[in-house]
């Protein structure tokens, strides 16, 4: 499904507001109006009996109170909503980047915050203190996911801008909280729930908001955000490094607080061009009353209106799409190991490396080369049409499969760093693909809840990978079974992504079959030309336009 001419131009109406079905479906429209031009060739009659009969389109008025958007009528042709691709949009690409920077660049630091906890919380007596600490960390980043569905419907309800500053604002709290924190408990709640949720709340709005100024440059748009943001995945473990050792953990957490309060000011620039939930929902499902010949009474009405909001907010409808629940499963299946070297891997370098102070490294070249491969894949990605950016997912997940079974098996620093290379890399790729393949599977208008619902899904595996790889540890004493093991579901979830785009070709030709036939024998023969055609009940069928008839 591609993503073009499927938005409706919206503009903000000063008033009360009406939103016609014409004006959401062109198509529609393009069939009613030759409809009515051959209606009314024929007598006065006839012509009046086919208009009453439904040869005029409905409109569906909207109140006040229910909407504050006006959708354009398509009258020449079907105005879709056609993004800018550029001006105010690059300073939304710029907030977008600070935002999935200082989210994405502490978390992928936390392996540093990670050995100053163990410090702090270890207890030599307890054999499970890495699956403890382990927990910090991976409910932050579980809780970005997990929270996901949840920040689909608020962006909905109120807009990418309300959202975000409301994340940040938590998240900020969170970070702050955290540095007053004195157990391993407490820690897991500001740290892990507060600031985990905080920062779904503010990321995810920074995805959506893209697709509302971007379209043909989409692609781009998402590799300058992600490469934009992986220079935080580079200077955050400098910084980290030189400042957690002098002014303890409670000054480091206050300081990256500062980084959330940024980002609450930076997402006011997030101005929504298409209406706040409008066209979220399946067709007949928008905030318009009920009809009064089908639902009469105002209570049925009311209720009627209660029961579309909730099915609207909790919209399932993107799981109708098979394509959609295949790639979904193979991306959660994917990330069960996705998050265990940002968490471990400094452990491993103590570990096996003794001798070395430069731990950190490992990090900077995750970030940096994820950057790189961040725009220029975005780049790439752009060249590539439909859902065959896909492959480009399923060779990332099975390399990044293979890179983190290569981590144990290094003998020599250097070495480690060729595998975070590589490791970045795959990353960059992964995470830039993810939104344009969600507006290529289900459109831009249902783009949000897709992701919504993808990042939820990947949530509780991405939140047990880490502790389970602390487990391990524990219990064989090295990292070895870890990592190995941590490399099978990304391969696993690349082999099932391969086939997103083999049963989506399979689906469309088995419709266009259908359609052809349907055609066959529904449309009547043609009327030769220069004699008029008759628009009689018997001729007449749904759907039935003057350009159908030369088809």
């Amino acid at each position: 499904m591609g993503i073009n001419g499927l938005d409706n131009q919206a503009q903000p109406s000063s008033g009360a507001s009406r939103a016609e079905e014409t004006a959401a479906d062109p198509q529609t429209e393009r069939r009613v109006a030759p409809r009515e031009a051959d209606c009314g060739k024929d007598d006065q009659a006839a012509g009046s009996e086919l208009l009453e009969a439904g040869c005029k389109p409905r409109l569906c008025p909207v109140s006040d109170s229910e909407s504050g958007v006006q959708v354009e009528e398509c009258g020449h042709g079907g105005a879709a909503f056609v993004p800018p691709e550029g001006g105010f949009g690059w300073l939304v690409v710029f907030a977008a980047t600070w935002c999935n920077g200082s989210i994405f660049g502490i978390q992928n630091s936390f392996g540093i915050l990670h050995m100053m906890l163990m410090k702090e919380h270890a207890d030599p007596d307890d054999k499970t203190s890495q699956f403890k600490v382990a927990w910090v960390g991976a409910l932050a980043m579980g809780m970005i996911f997990f929270c996901s569905p949840v920040v689909s419907m608020f962006t909905d309800r109120f807009g990418c801008r309300k959202t975000a500053v409301s994340g940040a604002l938590l998240a900020f709290i969170g970070l702050l909280s955290t540095s007053f924190a004195n157990s391993l408990s407490l820690r897991y709640f500001t740290y892990g729930i507060l600031f985990g949720c905080g920062s779904s709340f503010a990321f995810q709005p920074s995805l959506v908001i893209l697709g509302h100024y971007f379209r043909q440059r989409l692609g781009l748009a998402n590799g300058v955000v992600t490469a934009g943001a992986s220079l935080f995945s580079m200077g955050l473990p400098v910084f980290l490094n030189k400042v957690v050792e002098p002014l303890g953990l409670s000054r480091t957490f206050q300081i990256l607080s500062l980084f959330m309060l940024v980002q609450a000011l930076l997402a006011l620039l997030f101005k929504p061009l298409l209406p706040a939930g409008g066209g979220m929902g399946p067709p007949g499902m928008g905030p318009g009353p009920a009809n009064p010949q089908t639902q009469p009474g105002a209570t049925a009405q009311k209720g009627s209106r209660v029961l579309g909001g909730v099915r609207r907010y909790f919209n399932l409808r993107v799981f109708h799409i098979l394509t959609y629940r295949v790639w979904a499963f193979g991306v959660a299946t994917a990330v069960l190991g996705y998050f265990v070297p940002y968490v471990h891997l400094m452990n491993f370098v103590k570990e096996q490396f003794k001798g070395t102070q430069k731990e950190w490294v490992l990090l900077v070249c995750i970030g940096a080369s994820s950057g790189v491969g961040r725009l220029a894949f975005g780049k790439i990605g752009d060249l590539i049409p439909g859902l065959q950016k896909i492959y480009m997912q399923v060779v990332s997940f099975m390399a990044l499969g293979l890179m983190s079974m290569m981590i144990p098996q290094c003998v020599a620093f250097e070495g480690l760093v060729v595998v975070c290379v590589f490791l970045g890399l795959c990353d960059g790729c992964f995470l830039t693909m993810m939104a344009p393949i969600a507006f290529e599977l289900v459109g831009p208008m249902q783009a949000s809840q897709a992701i919504g619902y993808l990042l939820g899904l990947m949530s509780l595996p991405m939140t047990a990978g880490p502790p389970i790889a602390g487990l391990l540890h524990d219990y064989f004493g090295n990292y070895t079974v870890a990592f190995s093991l941590a490399g099978v579901p990304p391969i696993v979830g690349g082999v099932v992504l391969f086939f997103v785009p083999l049963i989506h070709r399979r689906l469309q030709a088995a419709a266009s079959a259908e359609e052809t036939s349907t055609t066959d024998h529904m449309l009547p023969t043609a009327t030769p030309a220069g004699e008029p055609k008759s628009c009689s009940n018997g001729d007449i069928l749904p759907g039935y336009t003057d350009v159908e008839t030369h088809i």
